[in-house]
């Protein structure tokens, strides 16, 4: 019942733009795309969403036949752009990238995400990156056991940066907690751009990030632990969580979804050009350079994915009695 009064005027408005030609406002989606498309980026520039999509855009245009730019619109954890995203003219011109478990974990946990899950409608996810526990090269603790004694030892002193609020690194720093018997404070910040600067000048003890900082930050951190469940590909020289006593495998999905009323025929051109550039050996190779695991999800799969992570993030939120 609370977004009926929103819905009434929109449902208008929506009736009123077919009726003068259909949802794109006389855009054909047999024709698209026409002109540019504005990738939106949900967080500062700098991040593995920014990286992603940079990578990505030269083979997107050539798949699509039109520019793509990329655009930024960062805050409250990529709530803000997700929320306009709800309010876009759905006509596949603007596409934004996607974060799970953000996408989930926002409107579950926060009344102001401004945005359900499902309002998103999905695209494609194109790739995942685990996450990471890391601290400055100088720092005192050594191994993950040091970094859990000192936690101990001080409760609620010890601070976890990591980007945005119920986000993948959000729920990772809770799942340490839990699984470590410690209590950390997490500290969210606008994206990965935002939170390394911090942990590198020293405002927080570790951050909870992806496994990309491991290659483009190299000697200036120290990685404690690694969110998977056996060893990355080029990665057998960092420990594991599950190496160490710690049940802990998480991290991020990355895709890119349209308005709601986005016409699935643009959908389905939009999915078929992530397939395609997925397919990029030179991409692939990319992304593996860049410590991200290739994936490959439909709009189908995707939201069937985003359902099942849905399930799981709830029952876990339920056992810690944040529900």
């Amino acid at each position: 019942m609370k977004r009926f009064a929103k819905l009434v005027p929109v449902l208008a408005a929506s009736a009123l733009i077919a009726a003068c030609g259909g949802i794109g406002g006389g855009d054909d989606p047999a024709a698209y795309p026409e002109r540019p498309i504005d990738y939106v980026i949900a967080f500062d520039a700098g991040g593995e969403s920014d990286l992603t999509a940079r990578l990505q855009q030269k083979p997107l245009q050539d798949a699509l036949g039109t520019e793509v730019s990329i655009s930024y619109q960062p805050g409250a954890g990529g709530a803000l752009a997700w929320s306009e995203l709800t309010r876009t003219r759905p006509d596949g011109y603007t596409i934004m990238g996607h974060n799970l478990p953000h996408i989930i974990l926002q409107p579950m946990m926060r009344e102001d995400a401004g945005y359900e899950t499902e309002e998103l409608k999905q695209v494609y996810i194109f790739q995942s990156t685990p996450n990471i526990l890391a601290v400055r090269a100088d720092s005192e603790y050594r191994t993950l056991d040091d970094f859990i004694a000192a936690a101990k030892a001080r409760p609620g002193a010890m601070s976890v940066g990591g980007s945005g609020d119920f986000s993948a690194n959000h729920i990772g720093t809770l799942l340490l907690n839990d699984e470590a018997g410690i209590e950390t404070t997490y500290t969210p910040f606008s994206g990965t751009g935002a939170a390394v600067p911090a942990l590198l000048g020293g405002h927080v003890d570790a951050l909870m990030t992806y496994t990309p900082m491991i290659s483009q930050l190299g000697d200036q951190i120290r990685v404690l632990g690694v969110a998977t469940e056996e060893p990355m590909a080029g990665l057998e020289d960092h420990p594991t969580f599950t190496q160490q006593g710690i049940d802990l495998v998480e991290g991020a999905y990355r895709g890119v979804a349209v308005p709601p009323e986005t016409p699935d025929a643009i959908v389905e051109k939009l999915a078929a050009a992530f397939a395609k550039i997925n397919e990029d050996p030179a991409l692939a190779e990319q992304f593996k350079e860049q410590l991200f695991v290739l994936e490959n999800m439909g709009p189908a799969e995707a939201a069937a994915f985003t359902q099942e992570r849905k399930a799981v993030y709830q029952g876990l939120f339920e056992r810690l009695g944040m529900l």
